[in-house]
């Protein structure tokens, strides 16, 4: 909270300019050619306003009718952004009488009214429950097969790893990190954390994995038949591990490497930003 995420989208869009700094989206200078940029982007903030007045389908024809789509264009339009949206059931519900989730769709259906390039989503998943967090992650996986670009902030980081290709930290108004999900979450995973589970044999195996000068940090769980431990060898070598493991007539139910989840990365991120 407070980073920066929404005054980076809102100068990205248009509508905030910066200290200093440019922006380019699509190849348009979108700080000194504002009006151009407007047809490229289609822009959902984390608050927005509806008019309650209207119905679903009034709403959409009066924003495709504020970017000169003519009313034959918009008659075919709506239908289809509504389904892309799982809204054509409510297309003549007034827009009050909505769930907060499906207000959240129709305002991802007005940005897209005029077909835009790039999408810019701020918080899309904010305040919507598990079944419309589901819906929204769908559309926005949906939209990326259409072709279009999307940039998202969100603070659930789980379902940013499963849509995103690349990420961007922001901690106090700076980027401190971006590139490929995967990559930046191999450069922070140092020893890999194994985790081995036996049927019998524990403490044969607590001998065995300690012998070896790749392993370190030795946890043991009695009760579950456990052992974690720290290993900073690499992949090969940890396959080798595993196949000594296996000829030495351990009873291996299962080796499994935890891996960093995109929480862990952020924290590790943004402490070491901290300490900066």
């Amino acid at each position: 909270n407070g980073a920066g995420k929404s005054t980076t989208m809102k100068i990205i869009s248009g509508l905030l300019s910066p200290d200093s700094g440019e922006v380019y989206v699509d190849g348009i200078d979108a700080i000194k050619n504002n009006r151009a940029l407007k047809d490229k982007i289609g822009y959902m903030p984390d608050f927005f306003g509806v008019y309650d007045q209207l119905k679903v389908d009034e709403y959409l024809d009066f924003y495709g009718a504020s970017y000169n789509l003519k009313a034959s264009e918009r008659k075919k339009l709506i239908p289809e952004l509504l389904a892309l949206v799982n809204l054509t059931d409510k297309r003549y519900e007034y827009v009050d009488l909505l769930s907060r989730g499906m207000k959240q769709r129709l305002c991802l259906a007005r940005a897209l009214i005029h077909d835009p390039n790039v999408l810019i989503l701020d918080e899309p998943a904010s305040g919507l429950d598990p079944r419309a967090r589901v819906e929204m992650r769908d559309i926005i996986h949906r939209l990326k097969d259409l072709g279009k670009t999307v940039l998202i902030s969100s603070h659930i980081l789980p379902e940013l790893a499963e849509m995103c290709d690349e990420i961007g930290v922001i901690d106090n108004g700076t980027l401190i990190a971006h590139g490929n999900v995967a990559q930046i979450q191999a450069e922070l995973q140092g020893d890999a954390h194994i985790f081995v589970e036996l049927s019998y044999g524990l403490e044969e195996a607590r001998a065995f994995f300690e012998r070896n000068p790749l392993v370190s940090a030795m946890f043991v769980d009695h009760a579950a038949m456990q052992l974690q431990f720290s290993f900073s060898g690499t992949k090969v070598e940890q396959t080798e591990l595993l196949r000594e493991a296996m000829l030495a007539d351990l009873a291996i139910t299962s080796f499994t490497e935890q891996k960093k989840d995109l929480e862990d990365v952020f924290m590790a991120i943004t402490e070491g930003a901290d300490l900066a």
